[in-house]
């Protein structure tokens, strides 16, 4: 065939000259531009944001970078922030299912519940997502995911980026990540700093699993994985405007974001020689079939899932019944979980469960 007259996906024939260049365009290799663009452009066209720091802003999608002005006059030695994390093989889930909305949250939660726990209010969150073929529905459900669950924690979506990459995604797989910015004032910094002996723990409650773990619940709910679909797609629940309005009323000492690892996540936010006493709370239904099924202990279980606690600030102990009233008139379910001890001499700190614990299960 003369080679005016071949089309785009034209293969070489057999007699043809190895040396002489097939044309083949870049849609042609997997990658299709135009959807990239109508999915900037259908973006560019959602409703605009707005957070307390919407103001701040001053550049729209699709450029190179995005500009935001860093004006805290409130805060006397302002500290910036910043997480990223992602969402695990949680996303399997979503294809299968072809849910993104449930996925997209979790992945804005993630970074943003970390970020809160140093008092940190969210500035601006980024998100980057990358499959095998770009499905402009799909992206424009996950995409509205990340919009909603930023809008609720009062962050700015500033910007993203959207990878198509065949070859390395097969079929409709597909991966995403978070990246968030807050800012504190360095005197409000929490942490293990302020924890002292007495203390409190007041639990959040999780919305199910959460995204963690997920590796062992697809092993253990894979016969029956339809019927378990709406529990194990139950996004992360976001935490950022409840602590925000704890905060406000006073007595928190340190925040603990329960993930991956479990109880383990409160020695991050403990002094050396803390010994934390977990007292029992109410174990949803879910976990104890994980248990069930698995056959884990519940100390393996506990550093494991989060067993129904997505959220643990350490208090004052004359601040635990405000600031659970505090939660629950934000919507969330709140109880208190145990006490910080001192062992005296110098040791890693440990969290331990009270004597009837699993009796009272």
């Amino acid at each position: 065939m003369p080679k005016d007259q071949a089309t785009e996906n034209q293969v070489q024939s057999p007699d043809q000259d190895p040396h002489t260049p097939t044309q083949i365009s870049y849609k042609d290799s997997g990658v299709d531009i135009a959807a990239g663009d109508a999915l900037v452009d259908w973006l560019r066209g959602q409703p605009p944001q707005v957070t307390p720091f919407s103001g701040n802003l001053l550049s729209g999608i699709g450029g190179f970078a995005a500009l935001f002005r860093a004006d805290f006059p409130g805060l006397q030695r302002p500290c910036l922030v910043s997480c990223t994390d992602g969402v695990g093989t949680k996303v399997k889930l979503a294809v299968e299912f072809a849910r993104y909305r449930e996925v997209a949250q979790d992945m804005v939660a993630m970074s943003i519940n970390d970020l809160i726990c140093s008092g940190a209010r969210p500035l601006f969150f980024l998100d980057y997502y990358a499959c095998g073929q770009l499905r402009l529905e799909a992206a424009k459900e996950f995409l509205s995911g990340v919009r909603e669950a930023c809008a609720e924690s009062d962050c700015l979506l500033i910007g993203g980026e959207t990878a198509e990459m065949p070859g390395v995604y097969q079929g409709q797989d597909f991966d995403c990540a978070g990246f968030a910015l807050g800012v504190v004032d360095e005197a409000e910094i929490l942490g293990a700093h302020r924890v002292q002996e007495g203390d409190l723990l007041l639990g959040l409650a999780s919305n199910g699993f959460h995204s963690n773990g997920y590796s062992l619940l697809r092993k253990l709910f894979a016969g029956d994985m339809k019927d378990w679909a709406d529990c194990l797609l139950r996004p992360t629940a976001l935490y950022s405007r409840v602590v925000d309005q704890m905060l406000k009323r006073g007595g928190v000492r340190a925040l603990a974001h329960i993930t991956g690892g479990g109880m383990d996540n409160l020695l991050r936010v403990m002094p050396d020689s803390a010994v934390v006493e977990l007292n029992s709370w109410p174990m949803p239904e879910e976990f104890v079939e994980v248990k069930r099924r698995s056959g884990l202990s519940w100390q393996d279980m506990l550093k494991t899932l989060n067993c129904g606690v997505g959220l643990v600030a350490v208090v004052a102990k004359e601040q635990l019944s405000d600031l659970q009233e505090v939660a629950e008139s934000c919507g969330h379910k709140a109880f208190p979980l145990g006490e910080v001890h001192s062992r005296g001499a110098k040791a890693k700190a440990r969290w331990e469960l009270a004597r009837s614990w699993e009796d009272e299960l």
